[in-house]
């Protein structure tokens, strides 16, 4: 199959759904944040734009990295692109790997700039490909979107079970390190949805990196993406593993405070948050920005780009709410109000030492 082929499957799947954590969630339900009956601020005073990486954001939001390679979902980057630039959040495109390796691809990349000149966009590129892929190939990726960063994709799971898969990750530390000296961008490494440990976190700082993208277990699980992929092909170990794997990672949350207590890049929190309360929850634990993916695509092939334009705005004035019920006129406020973490959350959180 054609990457450009897996890019449309890839999509159908979660068009469809029941491909989400159902077991796991990402543990927002353990965080409180603390009700203020007296904010003494005015819902109008509260201001919920951020600055993140020397770019203004109407709200610290991003429309996380999903797909490309192929004409049908190019054009779901274009809407995305517009749904970016009319709510002047950012975005990030999806492996850009098919369009490296044919650039006759590209256009399904580039389209964001044609609609969204001047949002934030992330570039993307697999850590599997770090081993084969020189700078200057990498390079294409930034150039094509016109970057103000690239992302670097850790996805061990999907690739152990994905029936092309290549599990490969041996020495591509050293690679991240030498690509963050060299591509001339801020480089954001994002796991896939099964989250970063504070191991990993410290690995990156250590080459570098701008930022860590937590992309905790509580949404989409490529593990079941895949595994359906191989069971309609018949790989039936694959379908195997994903059956065993398929709740496999860290909660969000949880990731969130893995990153925090072992460094103090910038986090960008995603998977499992859907609205923005769970932001709110993201950003009281550690992180800087929020990204939401799987709940804004499947908005917008199954409902139209209206009703994805409308989700996102309800998540932002949300997130605004959210705010004004802690007394917080800003997100460096929320950072520093009190919450308190219960259950299998604080546990966690006291044995890597946050609480």
């Amino acid at each position: 199959m054609s990457i450009n082929e897996r890019k449309n499957e890839h999509v159908n799947i979660v068009k469809k759904g029941k491909i989400e954590y159902e077991e796991l969630s990402g543990w927002f339900e353990y965080v409180y944040l603390i009700h203020q009956a007296l904010p003494e601020l005015d819902l109008a005073d509260v201001d919920v734009s951020v600055n993140f990486m020397n770019h203004n954001f109407s709200a610290p939001l991003i429309i996380d990295s999903m797909t490309g390679g192929s004409k049908e979902t190019g054009e779901i980057n274009r809407s995305l692109a517009q749904l970016a630039h009319e709510l002047k959040i950012g975005m990030g495109v999806g492996s850009q790997r098919a369009a490296i390796e044919d650039p006759s691809l590209s256009e399904t990349y580039s389209v964001v700039r044609d609609v969204a000149p001047d949002i934030f966009v992330i570039a993307n590129v697999g850590a599997a490909q770090l081993r084969t892929y020189d700078i200057d190939k990498i390079r294409t990726a930034v150039n094509m979107v016109k970057a103000n960063a690239l992302a670097v994709h850790l996805n061990p799971l999907q690739e152990a079970i994905q029936p092309e898969g290549e599990p490969k990750f041996r020495g591509i530390a050293a690679r991240i390190a030498e690509l963050s000296k060299s591509i001339g961008v801020p480089v954001i490494v994002k796991e896939v949805g099964s989250g970063i440990s504070k191991e990993t976190a410290v690995l990156l700082k250590l080459a570098g990196v701008s930022a860590i993208n937590v992309a905790g277990a509580g949404g989409t699980s490529w593990a079941k993406i895949e595994g359906i992929r191989a069971k309609k092909a018949r790989k039936m170990e694959s379908y195997a593993l994903s059956e065993i794997f398929g709740e496999w990672g860290i909660p969000t949350a949880a990731s969130i405070i893995e990153v925090r207590t072992a460094t103090d890049l910038p986090i960008i929190a995603s998977g499992g948050i859907r609205t923005g309360l769970d932001m709110a929850k993201a950003i009281a634990l550690g992180a800087d920005m929020s990204a939401i993916a799987g709940a804004v695509i499947r908005e917008l092939l199954n409902n139209g780009y209206d009703k994805a334009k409308s989700y996102l705005s309800e998540v932002i004035e949300q997130y605004r709410l959210a705010l004004f019920l802690t007394g917080s006129r800003n997100t460096s406020e929320l950072k520093r109000k009190r919450k308190i973490l219960i259950g299998p959350l604080a546990e966690w959180a006291r044995q890597v030492g946050y609480l």
